[in-house]
């Protein structure tokens, strides 16, 4: 299980190696995502709070990467947080996630990524439910759920 003080330690040394790598141009990513998915992913941008596909979905199944199929999130570990956004206390695996200090807006933030194609997900913070602690507050435009097979944006 990871701790917060595992993302400071992948924030300060380095993310654990993704299973593969998936590198596209701007112009296919455009191809490939909606405008928004483009702009929340590749842009690093946000949706308003409470207004994600997933805030208050609690299906059973599992949440992966709208831009390259990656599972990042099992529903099991999904819990209303109050702060607008789906959120989860773990990743599916520790290798699944990269994590990169964000200095933005005048804070300092922990900037969540899927490691393997680099899409913008959005941040952890350490004041998640026990036993972690961990918050993972992600974009609905950045997931999918996928359910027996099927997915769903």
């Amino acid at each position: 299980m990871l701790t917060w003080s595992d993302i400071i330690e992948f924030t300060l040394r380095g993310n654990p190696e993704p299973d593969n790598r998936l590198v596209k141009t701007d112009v296919e990513w455009k191809a490939q995502l909606s405008h928004d998915q483009y702009r929340i992913t590749r842009g690093k941008n946000t949706e308003m709070a409470g207004t994600g596909a997933f805030c208050h979905s609690f299906e059973s199944g599992t949440y992966h990467c709208v831009c390259c199929d990656t599972p990042l999130f099992d529903s099991s570990i999904k819990y209303e947080s109050r702060s607008g956004w789906p959120s989860f206390t773990q990743p599916v695996k520790a290798n699944a996630i990269k994590y990169e200090k964000d200095s933005s807006y005048g804070m300092v933030r922990v900037e969540i990524s899927c490691n393997v194609c680099d899409a913008h997900l959005g941040h952890v913070f350490p004041d998640g439910p026990p036993p972690s602690g961990l918050r993972y507050c992600v974009n609905s435009a950045s997931i999918k759920m996928v359910t027996n097979g099927n997915s769903k944006s």
